[in-house]
């Protein structure tokens, strides 16, 4: 039997406020969460410090569907939040849900942990 996790949904900003191929990210709960907005319409959430050495991964750049760390170049898939450069790593990824044009995002309730953090090979 599985555990199922409540999710508070927390508002953050306008879907105006972020167009296709952007990210930026926002405080919820006192932690910073990256906002992507890929290509097609799907918005995604991640932890928003790189799991390196905790820069802001908004700072960076995000081409090709890929989001780079500006301090050491770690790559992540903006789509899956896996780890490219190097494999191995993830980001901590959260719920997202779009309504009345406002973006929420969904904190599991009780996960003392929502940030991963990795160390280079």
């Amino acid at each position: 039997m599985s555990e199922t996790k409540t999710i508070v949904w927390y508002p953050t900003i306008s879907i105006d406020d972020l167009w296709e191929g952007e990210m930026t990210d926002v405080e919820v709960e006192r932690e910073v969460v990256l906002l992507v907005h890929l290509e097609g319409g799907k918005i995604v959430a991640y932890q928003g410090i790189c799991p390196h050495q905790e820069q802001y991964l908004a700072d960076g750049t995000f081409e090709g569907g890929v989001i780079t760390c500006h301090a050491h170049l770690w790559q992540f898939e903006a789509e899956t939040g896996e780890g490219i450069n190097p494999k191995g790593c993830r980001l901590f990824r959260y719920e997202v849900k779009v309504e009345d044009g406002t973006i929420y995002v969904g904190v599991p309730e009780g996960t003392a942990r929502r940030y991963n953090r990795c160390v280079a090979d």
